[in-house]
């Protein structure tokens, strides 16, 4: 039986993710930022371990003992487990800041998309590839809202363009891989750079051919991004009005002083 997109066993499981998300936040509200970064490198690699062994004994009649080109970690979720790994085993603050800048809206977006627009494996695989693809991006999510509702990292506006930097990066680096990759017998579709992560999707899809979908693509990709920011964007301008009203009382301050002396002068 082919368990449909958004069809019964799809919804269980959304439903049984988004109680997961807020029993798992309720409980990272405990941790620091290193226990949690913790609990997510050994999460990510039990994940990994899992997925690797599931596909290659799945593939195994076609692809022998070898991983299949699809199933290597360069997707949006699969790559946050790198980031992870960075985080948790070296101490160069300035790289987790700016590796964080990303991974504070790709994790909270790329999650909860994962779980929305689940892939055909997933939803109709064995419950072990089901429990891992599931649990691991409800562990994503659970990540990003730590980030947002912590007090302990605390980001600015300066954040929101270093993330703009990495997707760029990102993105190109995706287009390379793919081309790298993709041979006569697979297309690889590693951040959905190539085509939609799905059939028939209301806006994402390549209807108007690859361009449209690129654009279209990338311009949700940055109104989530600019939404994820949107307390530091507001707060940078307020900052800013403040200064320049702060600036504006001084020269008006100055002017009136400079026009009193002038008034006196003229008295004497």
């Amino acid at each position: 039986m082919e368990h449909e997109l958004f069809g019964t066993k799809h919804l269980i499981l959304i439903a049984l993710s988004a109680a997961l998300i807020v029993v798992g936040a309720i409980f990272s509200k405990k941790l620091n930022f290193k226990q949690l970064c913790k609990i997510m490198f050994i999460v990510g690699i039990l994940s990994e371990i899992v997925k690797i062994f599931y596909y290659i004994q799945a593939n195994e009649d076609a692809y022998h003992g070898v991983l299949p080109k699809n199933d290597l970690p360069f997707h949006l979720c699969s790559i946050q487990i790198i980031f992870i790994a960075i985080l948790t085993l070296t101490k160069r603050e300035k790289l987790h800041r700016f590796l964080l800048s990303f991974m504070r809206p790709s994790c909270l977006f790329g999650g909860i998309a994962a779980i929305l627009i689940a892939t055909q494996s997933s939803r109709n695989g064995s419950w072990v590839i089901t429990s891992q693809y599931f649990l691991y991006h409800v562990a994503l999510v659970v990540f990003a809202l730590w980030l947002y509702t912590s007090k302990e990292i605390r980001f600015e506006l300066k954040d929101y363009f270093n993330c703009l930097k990495f997707l760029l990066v990102l993105l190109f680096f995706s287009i390379y891989i793919n081309g790298i990759l993709s041979d006569a017998t697979t297309t690889t579709n590693f951040m959905y750079v190539v085509a939609p992560p799905q059939d028939g999707l209301p806006f994402l899809n390549d209807d108007k051919g690859w361009l449209s979908y690129i654009l279209r693509y990338t311009a949700l990709i940055l109104f989530c991004i600019t939404i994820s920011y949107i307390a530091p964007i507001i707060s940078a301008i307020k900052a800013k009005r403040s200064v320049c009203a702060e600036n504006a009382l001084r020269v008006a301050e100055a002017e009136l002083a400079v026009s009193a002396a002038d008034e006196r002068k003229e008295e004497e």
